[in-house]
C-alpha cells in the first residue's frame, strides 16, 4: 500500500464507546510524534504513544475502563502540527 502524503487524525471508532476504543491517525513521513487523551478540563489522563513512528496509517487502541463517563479529546502532534478529537466515554 502506498504511504498517506499529508498529516491526518480520524474519528475514534466506535464514538461514544464503552471501556474501549480505536484512534487511527497517519502520517505523510517517519517523525517523533505524540498522541495522548485529555479530559475536558484538558488535564492529560492518557499517552498512547510518544516516541519515533514511520509514515503510514496506523491505529492504537485506547482502554478507558479506568476512567469516568464524559467527554474526553485526543490530541496527535507531531513535526509542529497537532490535531485533536472529542470522543464521548458511556459506561
Amino acid at each position: 500500500t502506498e504511504n498517506p502524503k499529508v498529516f491526518t487524525l480520524y474519528q475514534n471508532a466506535p464514538n461514544p464507546f464503552n471501556a474501549s476504543t480505536v484512534i487511527s491517525y497517519s502520517l505523510g513521513k517517519s517523525a517523533r510524534m505524540t498522541l495522548a487523551v485529555h479530559d475536558v478540563l484538558g488535564r492529560r489522563v492518557a499517552t498512547l504513544f510518544d516516541g519515533m513512528q514511520t509514515a503510514g496509517y496506523h491505529a492504537v487502541s485506547f482502554d478507558a475502563s479506568g476512567l469516568a463517563s464524559g467527554v474526553y479529546f485526543y490530541r496527535l502532534e507531531s513535526g509542529g502540527r497537532a490535531a485533536a478529537m472529542k470522543m464521548t466515554l458511556v459506561k
